[in-house]
């Protein structure tokens, strides 16, 4: 079972070797790694050039943004299952992959995910937050649910039923598509209670205050477009208290 791994970067030089060594190390053989750069104007490109042998196909070109580079590796993504791994994750060990394949096998299944968690951005052993899924039930997008991204793993066909990432939403467009994946859709998914990926804090969505009230508001609005609103106060309260937990 081919894997597709797609790595939207733009002036990552101090983490994507790490994102591309993690990958790499996976003991699952058939793997396609796919990395789109925005024009990097740090020392990312060279870097990647370097790994070169590591990669299927490296697309250099400016984008409007992170979701509309994730899916131009959508377009191109030749594997039977698809994941999205940031320029500064790293996969928790060699056998992830192996894990989804496994969860794969079986057909009726249309997606897997599992737990991630934070990380200080210069020390990958200091765990900040965690964030621990659980088995989707209708409803969970109401509280603002969503599985982690990058341990989020898709098979190609139900990106070809559900579509790409609404690329007007700067911040959520992975919780509008989720919300696209689980509640309009109504994939058969399986959670996987294991730690698969983990994150640097600083991230597009997590790197400041300001920027993650903007996203609240933004899922809020996104889920209201899918005919999914609910009370926008009970909303933000549930999901603020569900953040929360993560830190505990």
């Amino acid at each position: 079972m081919k894997i597709s791994i797609i790595t939207v970067v733009r002036n990552a030089e101090t983490t994507i070797a790490d994102a591309i060594e993690s990958v790499a190390a996976q003991t699952h053989s058939d793997v396609e790694h796919i990395v789109i750069d925005g024009l990097s104007t740090d020392r990312t490109p060279e870097i990647i050039k370097q790994y070169s042998g590591h990669l299927a196909r490296v697309i250099c070109e400016a984008d409007q943004g992170i979701y509309h580079a994730m899916n131009k590796g959508l377009q191109i993504a030749s594997g039977e299952v698809i994941g999205i791994l940031n320029a500064d994750d790293v996969y928790e060990d060699d056998t992830v992959l192996a894990q989804v394949a496994r969860a794969h096998e079986d057909q009726q299944v249309d997606a897997c995910y599992a737990d991630l968690v934070y990380v200080k951005a210069d020390d990958l052993s200091h765990v900040v937050r965690n964030w621990r899924s659980r088995d989707y039930l209708p409803g969970l997008s109401f509280r603002g649910w969503m599985p982690a991204h990058p341990t989020l793993f898709i098979k190609s066909k139900t990106y070809q039923m559900v579509g790409l990432f609404n690329v007007d939403l700067q911040y959520q467009a992975d919780l509008e598509f989720c919300a696209r994946l689980f509640e309009v859709h109504k994939i058969n998914s399986v959670y996987i209670p294991r730690l698969w990926v983990r994150m640097r804090l600083g991230g597009v969505t997590n790197n400041s205050f300001k920027t993650i009230l903007k996203g609240n508001w933004e899922s809020y609005q996104a889920l209201k477009k899918l005919g999914l609103d609910r009370n926008p106060v009970s909303y933000f309260t549930i999901k603020f208290a569900s953040r929360l937990r993560q830190y505990f």
